[in-house]
């Protein structure tokens, strides 16, 4: 991090005399004390536990300098910043470190695959420039000032994902990042319960316009109609992406299990993904357009595609010492989500059989019963033999589809059972057979998963 002391001192407008200590070189920052090295800046949060609390600790580490909110035990043993809100001082701060560094910022949210986006955006414009992109999910208020504080001194592009569920979280943080490019992948239902219904959500993911370069660029799915009248007015070029009348259109070429093959209108490129599904296309023509935007060569496009690496449990394809082939989406999930899933997942080649695993999804409000339910219309006796569903919200689809499918093949677990769901699944599966997982992170299936994997 190229900061001194009183560089930042000066960015978040610290109350106290820090003149008093000579200035001398940040070496980064960080909020939780376990990470400082030496040289850091400790950033004490409030939120379960008081940050405050850890200052001894992040002493020990070799902290340099810290923010400080509290109106005593003021650490006498190191330069400190005194601040009203030390959360707001690190965004701040970040804002400040933008102006200075000045990557270009790109941002990304959307009800689902905004990882895999980033990730795929990461892998084209790396093979130009120097890019850096959001780690693991730090996407909301505290996770997107760490992400730009964290970026390497050369960084040339800085994707950020934004995420939220609530209405006015995204216009804070595409206010605070000023991106050149956002892009919103799907309308989906996550946090619905919070924001009413898929319109209040589409409403809520356009307000990553709030901070976007008048000249830049929005890229929207062709097929979402609720952005359609959200556009108008817009001063931004705005182009589409999906299946049919898009600015950026594909045409599927092969499907299968660790990968697809598809072309975009107008080019004879093959461009392939090492991801099954057609809704990763989807994302992928996301980072085709954005590759185009900044003018590299098509070439190099495919080239990042072809390589980019998955955050973990986002299509996630495992394999275990039975030959059971595991397919882990475990990270989120809401109704468009799980059934696009389902949908790829029931036409994958398999010399076994085919068994889902399926979640709770959460915060879907008072509707939630009938979404669950209707997941039904993705699951065929036919495609997928058996079923295995865990959670209260389950026990909706549960009830509707133990009617379309034969007696003993779909199985019912409360959140209290999940030890029986991993003993029957393990009974189920056989070598060559293949299993989805899918639900939200909140339902903890990675820890099925990781059972599968010790078999």
């Amino acid at each position: 991090m190229k900061l001194t002391f009183w560089e930042a001192a000066e960015a978040v407008k610290a109350e106290n005399d820090w003149k008093q200590w000579a200035d001398f070189e940040l070496t980064g920052l960080e909020f939780d004390s376990r990470l400082i090295t030496a040289g850091n800046l400790f950033v004490p949060l409030k939120g379960a536990n008081d940050g405050h609390s850890f200052i001894s600790s992040a002493i020990e580490k070799g902290a340099g300098a810290a923010f400080w909110s509290r109106v005593d035990d003021v650490p006498v043993e190191l330069p400190f910043l005194k601040v009203s809100d030390t959360l707001k001082a690190m965004q701040d701060l970040a804002v400040y470190y933008l102006k200075k560094m000045t990557p270009t910022v790109i941002a990304v949210t959307g009800s689902n695959g905004k990882t895999t986006t980033k990730d795929m955006t990461e892998a084209v414009l790396s093979q130009q420039f120097k890019t850096y992109k959001t780690q693991g999910n730090y996407n909301n208020d505290i996770g997107l000032p760490y992400t730009i504080l964290h970026m390497p001194d050369e960084t040339e592009k800085l994707i950020l994902e934004m995420g939220m569920d609530h209405a006015h979280e995204i216009d804070f943080l595409s206010t605070l990042a000023q991106p050149e490019v956002a892009a919103i992948t799907m309308i989906g239902e996550a946090h619905i319960e919070n924001l009413g219904s898929r319109a209040g959500i589409a409403q809520a993911k356009m307000e990553i316009t709030a901070g976007l370069d008048k000249s830049g660029l929005l890229l929207i799915p062709a097929e979402e109609p609720l952005l359609l009248p959200l556009i108008n007015g817009l001063p931004q070029t705005i182009k589409t992406f999906g299946w049919h009348d898009a600015d950026c259109q594909a045409e599927i070429v092969t499907e299968q299990k660790e990968q697809s093959t598809f072309k975009i209108k107008g080019s004879d490129t093959l461009f392939t993904i090492p991801v099954p599904g057609k809704y990763n296309i989807g994302n992928a023509l996301i980072a085709i357009s954005i590759g185009q935007w900044f003018g590299l060569a098509e070439e190099k496009i495919q080239a990042g595609l072809a390589n980019f690496k998955l955050t973990k449990n986002r299509t996630e394809w495992l394999k275990n010492q039975r030959s059971v082939e595991i397919l882990s989406d475990v990270y989120n999930a809401n109704p468009t989500a799980m059934n696009l899933v389902l949908d790829s997942f029931s036409q994958m080649a398999t010399s076994g059989k085919r068994v889902a695993v399926l979640g709770d999804m959460l915060e879907l409000g008072p509707d939630s019963a009938a979404m669950h339910a209707s997941v039904s219309e993705h699951l065929n006796p036919k495609e997928i033999a058996e079923v295995l569903l865990y959670g209260t919200e389950m026990k909706a689809l549960y009830n509707t589809l133990k009617k379309n499918y034969p007696e003993n093949k779909v199985h019912y677990f409360t959140k209290e059972e999940k030890d029986s769901l991993i003993d029957t699944l393990q009974s189920i599966l056989k070598a060559e057979d293949m299993v989805v997982l899918k639900g939200s992170n909140g339902m903890g299936l990675n820890e099925v998963v990781e059972q599968l994997m010790k078999s």
